[in-house]
């Protein structure tokens, strides 16, 4: 029987943090090979033309970008960029039987904080507030692409006691109260915890925290961005760069099986032409810890739980807004927050919690075409089309474990009603139809993304976020597995999550260092 195909590297998974650490690798002279399952790569981070005969190249599941280092980008010479929002965010609400809002951005913060609170309180408590955090960012940041620091030294690196004590230590409901007095103020805090995560502000597991966290410290500045281009674009690029480092990639081709004995492995893959296997120094796995677990006969960690309803639509034109005093290209240019009041969110968790749908489905909404008209094709763009993404909160996926379907559409219409109140029109008489005449929405719960992209529970982090520093048993990059060749290089590595390469580069630099 012939040898298998041998390489240095195999990396099971084309999504982009196995395309990051292919990059990597073949750059510094391995042989490479990419597995992907899919007939492409990308994984979460794609564009697509979702809505028949339509010219709108949407980000389908990933939508934003803000933990990709550019270090990344320069090392592996991508052709990609990313574009500021002019607004940071815009959240609609009734006071005193009047409709009006916060605005974040565009020169008019301070100014929408007087109007709405009726003093610089809250203002002057945002900005010092957000002010800890970006110092937190400029400490934190750059230690994600370098070997794990321990608990002590971030400590010491952060140098803020108070700051480490907010975000590290004490649930972060502690911190967004003692702060902030408005509940509506305190709820845009809040939203940053939660965006992909189940919890409550005082959970004392601080799973909020850790995901908040990671919200806020993105570039050394917590800004998030739009990728030109759609996020396939990132992708492709990414492709674009491993294979002209050398590395083969080959998609239809699916891991079923790694044997190890911490020196060499092989991979048993699957394709149309049946099961082969190939051999490698090194193998890098590109998916969530159950997968991993699966692939080697072993017993997989407790299963994850995805929390999010993502909807996706084109519209014909923007809509109308109650608040008169914003203009709906401001209000949808940064993130608009939808029934994320600080008691609005306590009450959605509980909800969710006892095993019910939120009666006030939170989400936040954002459009991409704003600030990069390119995903739109040149006749949608001149007609004044637009894309708006969806983010639902609070919808953990045994909520939809009965009837997928069913609950879908139930809490689709429950969370555009929510959206609607806020409108002078509903958003569904805005929606572009497609060829077939089919409104232009689509909704993905985490059943939904279980089933398409293999995202354990739906979960889109992989599982439960960590903190950036080591444990005992984290290893040096925080990508080990107890096998000496086996790396994880997927969202569940410790300072994984996002769409941010950052588990790619450090599973390519543990991959080198053996």
């Amino acid at each position: 029987m012939p040898a298998p195909d041998s390489y240095d590297a195999v990396i099971v998974g084309g999504g982009h943090n196995g395309l990051v650490a292919a990059a990597y690798l073949a750059r510094a002279g391995q042989s490479v090979l990419v597995l992907e399952r899919l007939a492409t790569t990308g994984g979460a981070a794609v564009s697509t033309r979702p809505f028949a005969g339509t010219d709108a190249r949407l980000s389908r599941y990933s939508y934003l970008v803000s933990l990709l280092p550019s270090k990344i980008v320069r090392d592996l010479g991508l052709d990609f960029a990313v574009r500021k929002r002019t607004v940071s965010s815009y959240t609609p609400t009734v006071r005193g039987g009047r409709a009006t809002g916060l605005l974040v951005g565009a020169g008019r913060t301070r100014e929408s904080f007087a109007a709405l609170t009726g003093s610089d309180r809250e203002y002057t408590a945002w900005q010092r507030f957000y002010g800890m955090t970006r110092q937190v960012a400029e400490r934190v940041f750059p230690t994600l692409t370098e070997p794990l620091p321990d608990r002590a030294a971030l400590r010491d690196r952060i140098g803020d006691p108070e700051a480490w004590r907010t975000l590290f230590e004490e649930p972060l409901g502690v911190a967004v109260e003692r702060n902030f007095t408005d509940d509506l103020v305190r709820g845009v805090v809040l939203t940053d915890a939660l965006i992909g995560t189940f919890a409550d502000a005082h959970d004392p597991s601080l799973i909020q925290n850790r995901c908040f966290l990671y919200h806020v410290i993105g570039g050394s500045t917590g800004d998030w961005d739009v990728p030109v281009g759609g996020m396939g674009a990132l992708t492709d690029a990414l492709a674009r760069a491993a294979r002209e480092a050398g590395a083969e990639i080959r998609v239809r081709h699916e891991a079923v099986r790694i044997e190890t004995d911490g020196r060499r492995a092989e991979i048993t893959v699957r394709s149309a032409g049946g099961e082969q296997v190939v051999a490698a120094r090194t193998v890098l796995v590109n998916a969530s810890p159950q997968a991993l677990a699966g692939l080697l006969g072993e017993e997989p960690p407790a299963p994850a739980e995805g929390a999010q309803l993502k909807v996706n639509m084109l519209l014909t034109r923007l809509p109308r807004l109650k608040d008169r005093s914003v203009d709906p290209r401001e209000a949808f240019a940064g993130t608009f927050h939808i029934a994320e009041g600080y008691g609005q969110l306590a009450d959605a968790y509980r909800d969710a919690a006892a095993g019910r749908l939120p009666a006030a489905p939170p989400s936040e909404i954002y459009c991409h075409s704003l600030t990069d008209p390119s995903i739109l094709g040149p006749d949608l763009a001149a007609r004044g089309y637009q894309t708006l993404t969806l983010f639902g909160l609070h919808t953990p996926a045994r909520l939809f474990a009965a009837d997928n379907a069913a609950t879908r559409a139930e809490l689709l219409a429950a969370t555009l009603a929510q959206l609607d109140a806020h409108l002078d029109e509903p958003v569904t008489d805005c929606l572009a139809r497609d060829a077939n005449g089919e409104p232009c929405i689509e909704a993905k719960t985490p059943l939904d993304l279980e089933r398409e992209l293999r995202l354990p529970g739906g979960h889109i982090f992989h599982r439960d976020l960590a903190f950036p520093y080591a444990t005992g048993s984290t290893g040096r990059w925080g990508v080990e597995t107890p096998h000496a060749n086996v790396l994880l290089c997927g969202a569940g590595a410790v300072r994984g999550g996002g769409v941010s390469g950052v588990p790619g580069h450090n599973a390519a630099m543990a991959a080198l260092g053996r």
